[in-house]
């Protein structure tokens, strides 16, 4: 049976100085960035995505501090991602309070702080107590609140302090005790959740609600301690047991502060020379806090760790196949470990034939993993990656044999008339599967596309398409760097072979010399699908066009009623009759990883002035890129600078990394 939100609670009083701020202590040796996104939110239903949600090692649950400073006295949450695609719990499912209103007239004074490592805020009671609130995650099942209450009045402090909950919103909820333990069951999930108390607790709890009360009594000058784990586990696995003692807790939050720092120099240490300001510091943590809370553990039908595209949005709790190569690109300058978690997750579900399902799902119950289509091939690319900053040959000898059969699989599934290009395409003979299989779902140029039949399970558009094959060359050179590593010489050989026929026919197929753009052309090559759009510089990423040819396409790039826009490199012409950024999602919007393809490709072929003013035009043009407190976005209107649809978004934030670090 599966596990939900396990809680327990064990409370310490200790003397005073028994307690160190390592916080504290730590800023001073390491510099720390506060409050990089804006984790207030107070859910006003269990759908409620108002507000960011913070967790970090993996958790499949996430708290936020209340909307406004005092509404409660503690985190809001949790939020849940194991049903109904995410849901609030509570709005406080853990809340402290003293209820003697003679005593404590109530918390007022709020300093409410976010970090990397975890969540604080402090308050100032009027009877003079001091309190503060930490909460951190000890690791993927548990994260840790330590309450800190500190008497600094003239006065011996005595009274009930009790924890309780606020209403349940989630559907399906209700709540049992059973010796000194609270079980909270959901009608839509298997998992059961529990809260533990000591004994010097006294519970009482009824279908919706708790409340736990302990006498505290705290001496002038002293403080005492109380640690909550909140506990979450998938599966039969066992619980992971914890330490609650303040001395534990204060150790762990150490070392995760340690953690994140550590992170924060390795990508600072290697910024572009142009972007070391403290501004682009603070992205960079962005970037990073946006994968970190996206960043799921295995859990029902998946075996590996992985990165959501974002948690904010309900339809995006699964797994896609070249978000997934993305986001490994982007860990791995900081985290390669994760990175091949990420890349391993999806090759989990290769078919034989070396087919990569589109998208996976926790629970199938919800969603359906989707076989329909996969994605552009850039499995590949995020191998090499991340294999050139680690050098770990085991994984590269795991990885090597399925990446060619992927790569394979395009060339017998989606090559209609057998001429070495190919084709986005399904595997059930539909239009809008095959539009999802090139990732740019409504791009203009399938506007008129049709479907072709190859073999059983294999249809092809009746077009070939420019970025398709400019991908698959920039695979065989991947390929083949992995091939030499791996000391396959025939492979190698034959490899590089293959790509200089490709790249004459993509040279000479997709390039219109008159227009200067590259363009999908029909399936017999002679005619171009015209549209200019984001796949127009792909081969430029792919290092696959001339010079001339690169020199060309950069003039319509860098044109400012064209693709240089406030937001520039946006997927399709600014001049273009259906350019609709607010409804158009491929048809206007900038997505960051299309701009990262069009600034790469400016400098694979030496216009890096150009590439770094284009950088510094996205990130200044783009809403609140470079200010504290709001998300990355899924993409950005490139005329208003207006963030659009899913905040949180990983791939974005992946690409954030990838353009402002230096390339080894």
């Amino acid at each position: 049976m599966n596990k939900i939100v396990v809680y327990s609670a064990l409370f310490l009083i200790l003397g005073m100085g028994c307690a160190p701020k390592p916080t504290e202590e730590r800023s001073q040796k390491t510099p720390t960035l506060e409050n990089v996104l804006d984790y207030r939110v107070t859910p006003k239903d269990k759908f409620d995505k108002s507000g960011l949600m913070f967790s970090d090692q993996g958790a499949w649950f996430a708290s936020s501090f209340h909307k406004e400073a005092g509404e409660s006295f503690g985190f809001s949450g949790p939020f849940l991602m194991t049903q109904e695609n995410g849901v609030w719990l509570a709005t406080s499912f853990v809340s402290f309070s003293f209820p003697n209103t003679e005593t404590v007239q109530g918390p007022y004074n709020i300093r409410q702080k976010s970090y990397a490592s975890h969540l604080e805020q402090d308050f100032l009671l009027a009877s003079g107590i001091r309190a503060s609130l930490k909460l951190l995650y000890a690791n993927s099942g548990s994260s840790l609140i330590c309450l800190t209450l500190e008497n600094t009045s003239e006065k011996d402090f005595s009274e009930e302090l009790v924890v309780g909950n606020s209403p349940i919103v989630a559907a399906g909820i209700h709540l049992e005790t059973a010796d000194n333990e609270l079980h909270v069951f959901s009608k839509h999930s298997k998992a059961v959740g529990k809260l533990r108390f000591p004994s010097a607790f006294e519970l009482s709890a009824d279908s919706t609600s708790y409340k736990a009360v302990v006498s505290v009594n705290l001496p002038v000058g002293q403080r005492l301690q109380y640690v909550i784990a909140q506990q979450f586990e998938f599966g039969n696995s066992p619980e992971l047991p914890l330490d609650l003692s303040p001395l534990n807790f204060n150790r762990l939050l150490t070392e995760r502060v340690e953690e994140k720092a550590a992170i924060q120099r390795t990508l600072v240490n290697n910024l572009r020379t142009e972007f070391t300001d403290t501004i682009y510091q603070s992205l960079v943590q962005k970037a990073v806090l946006t994968l970190q809370n996206n960043w799921r553990v295995p859990a029902g039908e998946i075996k590996h760790e992985g990165l959501f595209p974002s948690y904010h949005y309900k339809w995006f709790h699964g797994f896609w196949a070249w978000d997934s190569w993305k986001h490994a690109v982007g860990l791995a300058y900081y985290d390669t470990r994760l990175a091949k978690e990420q890349i391993a997750l999806m090759f989990d579900f290769q078919e034989e034939n070396g087919f990569i399902p589109d998208c996976l799902f926790r629970d199938t119950t919800i969603e359906k993993h989707n076989y329909r289509d996969t994605k552009p091939p850039l499995a590949a690319w995020a191998v090499y990656e991340v294999y050139k900053r680690d050098g770990d040959k085991s994984f590269l000898e795991q990885m090597y044999p399925k990446l060619l059969k992927y790569h394979q699989w395009w060339y017998a599934d989606r090559d209609h008339d057998a001429d070495g290009l190919c084709e986005y395409g399904s595997t059930d003979g539909s239009l809008v599967a095959a539009k999802w299989e090139s990732g740019m779902d409504n791009a203009i140029r399938f506007d008129g596309t049709e479907m072709l039949r190859n073999s059983e399970k294999a249809y092809s558009m009746n077009q070939e398409s420019v970025d398709l094959n400019a991908f698959l060359y920039a695979e065989k050179m991947y390929l083949l760097e992995l091939a030499e590593a791996l000391g396959k010489e025939s492979e190698v050989s034959r490899l590089f072979a293959e790509a200089q026929v490709l790249k004459n026919q993509i040279r000479t197929q997709f390039f219109d010399a008159e227009e200067g753009w590259f363009y999908d052309t029909t399936l017999d090559g002679k005619k171009f699908i015209k549209g200019e759009g984001s796949e127009g510089w792909l081969p430029l990423w792919a290092k696959v066009a001339t010079e001339d040819q690169a020199a060309k396409v950069k003039l319509k790039m860098l044109n400012p009623d064209k693709f240089y826009t406030r937001v520039p490199f946006q997927t399709m012409s600014a001049d273009h009759k259906k350019f609709n950024p607010l409804k158009g999602y491929w048809r206007g919007p900038n997505w960051l990883d299309q701009a990262f393809f069009a600034i790469r490709g400016l400098r694979n072929y030496g216009f890096e002035q150009e590439a770094d003013a284009a950088l510094v035009k996205l990130l200044n043009g783009a809403n609140g890129m470079l200010e504290k407190g709001p998300s990355i976005r899924e993409n950005y209107h490139p005329i208003t600078g207006a963030g659009l649809n899913a905040k949180n978004f990983s791939w974005s934030a992946a690409h954030v990394l990838m353009m402002l670090q230096k390339e080894e």
